[in-house]
């Protein structure tokens, strides 16, 4: 019996699956850790924020014809069970709220439609 696939796992799927063309994906890690200086250092974009981040192009029209803006995109990655936190619910509510395209996802085809990706990672026709 094959196990499901782990939160890592998925999240690579989907970022070289849609990560490509019209969209660019980048793993966000987030954390803390003590240097070799012993000073606690925070990394990653923020408490909450997504696991994969990135841009979709997207053409404007009509008064904006033919320019391309980027779009900003948090994809929270999660297994089947996995859960969603309040921070990271928050994180991709405030996304949402400013334009953003944000959500959980817990397999490509998933990541592909909310990005409106065909299985080939290009946009849908």
């Amino acid at each position: 019996m094959a196990s499901s696939p782990s939160e890592h796992e998925i999240q690579q799927l989907i970022r070289l699956a849609c990560g490509r063309g019209a969209v660019r994906l980048w793993r966000n890690n987030t954390g803390a850790l003590v240097d070799q200086q012993g000073r606690f250092v925070r990394f990653g974009l923020c408490k909450g924020s997504s696991d994969l981040i990135g841009l979709r192009s997207l053409e404007i029209t009509p008064e904006m014809v033919g320019q391309r803006v980027a779009q900003f995109v948090a994809l929270e990655v999660k297994t089947e069970s996995g859960t969603v936190s309040p921070e990271q619910r928050a994180f991709l509510q405030l996304v949402q709220q400013l334009g953003g395209v944000a959500a959980v996802c817990r397999s490509i085809e998933q990541a592909q439609a909310l990005l409106d990706l065909d299985p080939a990672g290009g946009p849908s026709e």
